[in-house]
């Protein structure tokens, strides 16, 4: 149970209650989490409809997105993001194996770009003021400008996010435990 109280849909405002339902349900089963935004209606209008429309637009290949956002959970040790989100890397074609596997530099699952992405991911959430240009250089050879930010943006969310669902002691819905269990099996 979260430590502050979840508010239900059905006491918000409609315009926020519509957010509130779209997140919850078409995003990912991230109920508990927005449950626990209802509390700030501003993040609740903004954060939400943000990562929608990042979704939408898909400027950034999932995989790399979800590679990025594994890594960056599994660095801060947030057990719900990473309930949530290994099952989407599952689908872009990495095991359940290689994604507990995923930052062992010898994991075969694993192509070049798949590397850097996880090498970008702990560099930028662990020591960002210390990224050599050449990781850049090497970034620029397969992502545009607005795939390099907007894989910031999405890394340093993530960590955000993180935190935030640690610190308010956020749990796992039963769907993204269901989902998690059918994948391992």
């Amino acid at each position: 149970m979260a430590r502050v109280r979840d508010i239900p849909s059905t006491e918000l405002p409609p315009e926020q209650a519509a957010i509130y339902e779209q997140f919850a349900g078409l995003y990912g089963p991230f109920r508990n989490q927005v449950a626990v935004f209802a509390h700030v209606p501003a993040a609740l209008r903004h954060l939400m409809p943000l990562l929608m429309e990042l979704r939408e637009a898909a400027t950034l290949p999932k995989r790399y997105l979800e590679i990025a956002i594994v890594v960056v959970s599994k660095l801060n040790e947030c057990h719900y993001c990473v309930a949530h989100h290994k099952p989407f890397l599952a689908v872009e074609g990495i095991s359940p194996e290689g994604i507990d596997r995923l930052m062992e530099p010898d994991n075969p699952e694993l192509d070049d770009i798949d590397r850097l992405v996880i090498e970008y991911a702990q560099l930028a959430w662990e020591t960002p003021n210390r990224i050599r240009d050449g990781v850049f250089q090497r970034l620029r050879q397969h992502f545009s400008e607005a795939q390099i930010v907007e894989l910031t943006l999405r890394i340093t969310l993530c960590g955000f996010f993180n935190r935030f669902n640690d610190a308010l002691q956020i749990e796992e819905e039963a769907e993204a435990h269901e989902k998690l269990a059918a994948l391992e099996g």
